[in-house]
């Protein structure tokens, strides 16, 4: 609050956290943060981009405050950070050939059909293929969402999975593309479904600016300030 200023982490993933063409650090995760800093008091959010699985020792070494890049909350991450109260709900979806000839629709297709699959690396993606039953040799880690665009249009993967939200944007923006989304779904595993809850993620000692955080954050849900400052990003009520 004295300075005015919070550093947050992102990792260049649309929409939930990336710097657009104007050089406007923007998405969901941003803006939200935005609007519970200015709630908060602090006037000026700044953003610095790491890989998506470098986002919570970054945090940790201090080189900025909050994560805001709509990290899923797990319990690996929990280990090392402390979340916000949940975010949002994303769940997985593909990214296919058009018309989608193999009917891909869950990891168990996957593993079914013996199809090769691209996930984003650090993203919670992999984890959910390898304890689906995809085995490793069917696994193939990329960097960036373009390159999980160009290895399924190259043939490299058949599919690659990542939440829907970032499928659609990454569809729109490539409009060219023989390529479509299969509907979301929640995997099941164990028996049990995993819930895709997205947060802000806070040092473990920072407990009175998450607490502060989480404050806001649930007053922008609950009064819908939040889905407007959220919708332009493919978010909705649902």
């Amino acid at each position: 609050r004295r300075s005015g200023t919070v550093q947050v982490g992102i990792a260049g993933e649309a929409p939930y956290g990336f710097t657009d063409e104007t050089g406007r650090v923007t998405g969901e995760a941003p803006e939200v943060a935005r609007a519970v800093f200015r709630r908060l008091g602090v006037g000026d959010v700044q953003a610095t981009q790491v890989d998506f699985n470098q986002l919570i020792p970054a945090l940790n070494a201090g080189k900025f405050s909050v994560v805001a890049a709509g990290m899923f909350i797990t319990p690996e991450r929990c280990k090392n950070a402390a979340f916000s109260i949940p975010d949002y709900v994303a769940p997985t979806a593909f990214l296919v050939p058009s018309g989608n000839p193999e009917g891909v629709a869950t990891f168990e297709d996957v593993v079914r059909k013996n199809l090769a699959v691209a996930v984003l690396s650090g993203a919670v993606e992999k984890d959910y293929a390898q304890r689906s039953g995809v085995p490793e040799s069917q696994l193939q880690v990329f960097d960036s969402q373009n390159a999980l665009l160009q290895a399924v249009v190259n043939k490299r993967v058949y599919c690659a999975a990542l939440t829907g939200i970032s499928l659609h944007d990454l569809v729109q923006k490539n409009p060219g593309a023989p390529v479509e989304v299969t509907p979301s779904f929640t995997p099941v595993i164990d028996g049990k479904p995993e819930v895709q809850a997205g947060a802000f993620v806070f040092r473990t000692d920072d407990t009175g600016l998450r607490e502060a955080f989480d404050t806001e954050l649930k007053a922008l849900h609950d009064s819908g300030e939040w889905v407007r400052i959220a919708s332009p990003f493919g978010f909705t009520q649902e």
